[in-house]
């Protein structure tokens, strides 16, 4: 344990590392610190571009740039703020917001944010970042689930092409990945390293909620019919169709690129982001598209986190930092992270950009499917990163290769589950 608590400290002081705590200078200019958790050379380049230009319009509030990393940041973050040294401008996704909103670490925005950001940026976003009554965050980012696939296998198939129109049903999809088997080809690879938020997200098409609030305001688990569409198309593609590849279920999406493109697979769902990869990494000539996810009972609703940026409760300085961040999200700024880092832009303004109409790179498609976006539903679940690393993880993860069956993953889930979070909500 004394060993864990070293590292983590270590860690912290590496990445602050070169940079001064936030506060005022003896020359009295403020200074703030930004965590960013961009990782694309194109993103972490207009990350900095912007605090550049921020610098240079307000000499006497100084942004310093530091550089974080999605690897482990909750428990990094969790470190820092209780020991004192966080950022005062925080990156994060909305699911990983709860626990530090109600454990204080967090500010509340509600009076500080800008009328032309809160107007611009729809209810459905800015429920992701609200608890209790507070607002813990700005949702800036978000990016759909999409089927990335093979043109050619596609066409040689002769099965119809989706649309955000016209979108496969889960039935049709599943019945689509079976004919485009065979010949050493899968019609799908499902990269369900980390299965979780990928399985409850998609879960919102065919009416699946998982996470029940009471009038109490506590919540339950409850694995209803419509929360198993999703699992159960992936287990019978895996285990009963053989359309789906068995050793993809434990990879991340990145590790199913190669296969992808050496015709191994013909659909990998993806976020939208990985059409980055794909541009940098594919063959000269490999010919891709994007599909819509296949629609359920409820459409092409699906549950997104958005990327968030908030201000520390110990940041001294809450008005400034609120005001970079208005400047970071305007709707010209926020278009330029949202090519950064191949996503989309939560504001109404950026999302009508043209840029991100195009045909090129699917562009057009993802952007479609914008509006079908809600709030995942573990956004203010307490617990749920204890919840989803300690039952739903591994109990997917079994179910999903055909090591236990339907009825054990929903005991586990809801008795197993409803055990973690009750101690969170005494």
């Amino acid at each position: 344990m004394r060993t864990r608590i070293l590292g983590a400290a270590l860690a912290v002081a590496l990445l602050l590392t070169g940079c001064s705590a936030g506060g005022t200078r003896d020359d009295g200019r403020i200074t703030l610190r930004f965590q960013s958790l961009a990782w694309q050379k194109e993103s972490v380049d207009a990350n900095r571009e912007l605090v550049e230009e921020w610098n240079a319009a307000h000499p006497d509030i100084r942004v310093e740039y530091v550089q974080g990393s999605w690897d482990s940041v909750h428990d990094q973050l969790l470190t820092s703020f209780e020991g004192g040294e966080a950022p005062d401008i925080v990156h994060d996704a909305s699911d990983d917001l709860a626990d530090f909103a109600y454990g204080g670490y967090l500010a509340d925005l509600t009076g500080l944010l800008p009328e032309r950001l809160k107007s611009d940026i729809p209810a459905r976003s800015w429920e992701t970042v609200t608890f209790d009554g507070g607002v813990y965050g700005v949702p800036f980012l978000q990016e759909p689930r999409v089927l990335i696939a093979n043109t050619a296998l596609l066409k040689k198939s002769g099965v119809r092409i989706p649309t955000p129109e016209h979108p496969w049903s889960w039935a049709e999809f599943r019945q689509v990945t079976d004919e485009l088997s065979g010949d050493g080809t899968y019609g799908v690879a499902w990269p369900l390293k980390e299965p979780v938020s990928a399985t409850l997200n998609l879960s919102l098409s065919a009416g699946g909620r998982l996470f029940h609030r009471g009038d109490d305001g506590k919540v339950t688990v409850r694995f209803e019919e419509g929360d198993e569409v999703v699992p159960r198309t992936v287990h019978d593609q895996v285990n009963t169709d053989g359309s789906a590849s068995p050793t993809t279920l434990g990879s991340g999406g990145s590790d199913t690129l190669p296969g992808f493109f050496a015709g191994k697979y013909a659909m990998v769902p993806l976020g939208f982001s990985y059409r980055q990869q794909i541009v940098q990494q594919a063959p000269e000539g490999f010919d891709w598209q994007v599909l819509p996810a296949p629609a359920g009972a409820d459409g092409l609703t699906q549950g997104v986190s958005p990327q968030t940026l908030s201000v520390a409760e110990d940041c001294p300085h809450k008005k400034e930092a609120v005001a970079f961040l208005g400047f970071l999200l305007r709707p010209e700024n926020m278009v330029r992270l949202a090519l950064g880092d191949w996503m989309l832009p939560t504001g109404s303004r950026a999302l009508a950009d043209p840029a991100l109409h195009t045909a090129e790179h699917g562009w057009a498609t993802g952007t479609a499917l914008a509006a079908h976006l809600r709030p995942a539903p573990a956004q203010t679940v307490r617990g749920y990163p204890e919840w989803k690393d300690k039952v739903a993880t591994p109990a997917l993860q079994e179910y999903y290769s055909g090591a236990i069956r339907l009825a054990e993953l929903r005991r586990r889930l809801e008795e197993d589950g409803n055990l973690v979070l009750a101690r969170y909500q005494r």
